[in-house]
């Protein structure tokens, strides 16, 4: 991550957490007030991001990845549109599988320093 794109995450995560709206222009004023130097196409990209996704979400999801988080919301919407069948089955699915056990090193018959 460039230092450019650094600064404007901080400057959209301080708006965020004081309640303004997050613009490009109250961006690229923290970013100055801050004295650091950021391609001027980097406030305008953050401004946009802010406005099209919810900072809440982004916050609680940092470690979550992006693939697994479309299934999740697209299981939810499969099941309410096909009217909740596919959802009462999916539970049925996990029951049934099982793990399988894995074996210690005493039921080989060997171990690691013999």
């Amino acid at each position: 991550m460039s230092i450019g794109e650094t600064a404007c995450t901080y400057a959209a995560l301080i708006l965020h957490d004081d309640g303004i709206a997050i613009t490009a222009e109250k961006i690229a004023t923290l970013v100055k007030s801050a004295n650091v130097t950021v391609e001027s196409y980097w406030p305008s990209l953050f401004a946009k991001l802010c406005e099209k996704k919810n900072i809440e979400d982004l916050i609680l999801n940092v470690g979550a990845g992006g693939s697994a988080a479309a299934v999740a919301v697209s299981a939810p919407a499969g099941g309410a549109a096909s009217g909740g069948a596919p959802a009462a089955a999916d539970p049925a699915v996990e029951e049934k599988k099982e793990e399988p056990k894995e074996e210690s090193d005493e039921d080989m018959g060997f171990s690691l320093f013999d």
